[in-house]
């Protein structure tokens, strides 16, 4: 048995004092005790968080942070970044995609995020043809989320078509090509890696990448209670093209298809009509927002204010990597719809008037929904994903508790993770990842191969 006693820990009901964790050789917490006396020879610390769950991933796009930020001839849009993208999907190799997710995930492990799902859609060779082993690529990113010790949730896309009306896919997109069987291949060689670390559930990749017959036939046979997430309402044309080819806007369509329910993570969900945005709030679904991509490919806003209102539960994901702070996810979350309604602290509902407390919660509880694990809380039974936030840095110096989330959303741009347990393990101690330098140094590899012209 192992144990750490915080001065103070987020519970599910707030801060509590002198509390006494204590987690098994599972990674779950056995015991989380407030108001206790120190136990001699363990660990202490003064803030101590639940870990955070990315809920999107595209680990790969990792090794393009930063590559696509040159205007071209004409106006640049989500999908002109998008051809770029595909350059480098196209080329990187299984080894290379190991070796990118783990910088990446060793990454979001040292700002806090302690789980992930990963919605991967690069399933076969360079060229289009199909590995021997129907998982090989999702294996890669299961070995890395292993070797760096965050837990997954792998969700293998289904993606048929590059439009709408069931317009062939290009080229460039072969490599994405899968149809339910083969979706569902791909679940089951995954199986036996099932676990307290790694779920695995599906995702179509968006309404018009699927026929609705396929999301049919992948909803419906996916085990019970899998996650199933969807890129959905993304982008303006997208939304105006869902109009044109089936009479209806995405959100509705969806509902019109399959029984969104609390297992669905429904993913950007940027453009929604008032009808669209209390739908996905009644469901039991969860948005799934990725602020600093949506900002980078000029996506839009989210209807934050009224869909909390509505009762609607969200999480937030780091998508395309331009950033791997879930600081900065939430603070532009936040931020964002203080520049669109022009006021300020607006992610507050209820009681929960704090900013900070109500964003980190509520995403807490939104991802771990998302991610399908026992996540979110520092509660018996739960995983022993948790932050200890550095206490002697000048923001969180002497601070009160009910000061603290404030401080480290919205204070600075020093990382005030300091150490970081998963499952369980300490996989960053002092701000270092275990190993961080040996992971670097294949990354580095990697993306010197990746980008050689």
């Amino acid at each position: 048995m192992s144990a750490l006693f915080a001065r103070h820990a987020l519970l599910a009901g707030g801060w509590e004092r002198d509390v006494l964790l204590e987690w098994d050789v599972r990674g779950d917490l056995t015991k989380v005790a407030p108001e206790a006396s120190p136990p001699l020879g363990v660990a202490r610390a003064d803030y101590v968080l639940p870990g955070m769950i990315n809920l999107h991933s595209h680990a790969f796009q990792r090794a393009i942070g930063g590559l696509t930020e040159r205007a071209g001839s004409g106006p640049d849009s989500f999908w002109t970044w998008r051809d770029l993208m595909y350059r480098v999907a196209n080329r990187i190799t299984p080894e290379q995609m190991e070796a990118v997710a783990a910088q990446l995930y060793a990454e979001c492990l040292r700002h806090g995020y302690t789980a992930v799902c990963e919605f991967h859609y690069v399933q076969r060779a360079p060229g289009g043809h199909l590995y021997g082993h129907p998982a090989e690529t999702a294996q890669r990113i299961a070995q890395a989320a292993h070797e760096t010790g965050i837990g997954v949730t792998l969700l293998p896309v289904m993606y048929a078509y590059a439009g709408f009306n069931d317009t062939p896919l290009r080229q460039d997109q072969e490599r994405f090509r899968t149809d339910p069987a083969q979706v569902l291949r791909i679940v089951d060689a995954l199986e036996p890696l099932r676990g307290p670390h790694l779920e695995v559930g599906a995702a179509p990749h968006s309404l018009r990448a699927v026929s609705a017959s396929q999301l049919r036939e992948l909803a419906q046979a996916l085990p019970a209670g899998r996650p199933l997430h969807i890129h959905i309402a993304e982008q303006q044309l997208e939304v105006a093209q869902c109009v044109e080819a089936t009479g209806m806007r995405p959100v509705d369509y969806l509902m019109e298809q399959v029984d969104v329910d609390a297992r669905w993570c429904l993913v950007h969900a940027t453009h929604l009509s008032d009808g669209e945005r209390d739908r996905i709030a009644a469901s039991g679904a969860v948005a799934g927002l990725c602020p600093t991509t949506e900002a980078n490919l000029g996506d839009g806003l989210f209807p934050l204010s009224p869909y909390i209102a509505a009762g609607g539960r969200f999480g937030i994901g780091s998508d395309s990597h331009v950033s791997q702070s879930p600081v900065e996810e939430l603070r532009w979350l936040e931020y964002g719809q203080r520049l669109a309604h022009q006021r300020r602290n607006i992610a507050v509902h209820g009681e929960e008037r704090d900013v900070g407390a109500f964003l980190w919660q509520q995403a807490l509880a939104g991802g771990a929904q998302a991610a399908g694990r026992r996540l979110g809380v520092l509660a018996q039974g739960r995983r022993a994903d948790l932050l200890v936030l550095d206490s002697a840095h000048p923001n969180l110096d002497g601070v009160p508790p009910h000061e603290v989330l404030g401080r480290f959303l919205f204070s600075g741009n020093d990382n005030l993770v300091r150490d970081v347990l998963a499952g369980g393990h300490w996989v960053v101690q002092g701000g270092r990842h275990k190993a961080q330098d040996a992971i670097a140094q294949r990354y580095k590899a990697a993306a010197r191969t990746l980008h050689a012209h």
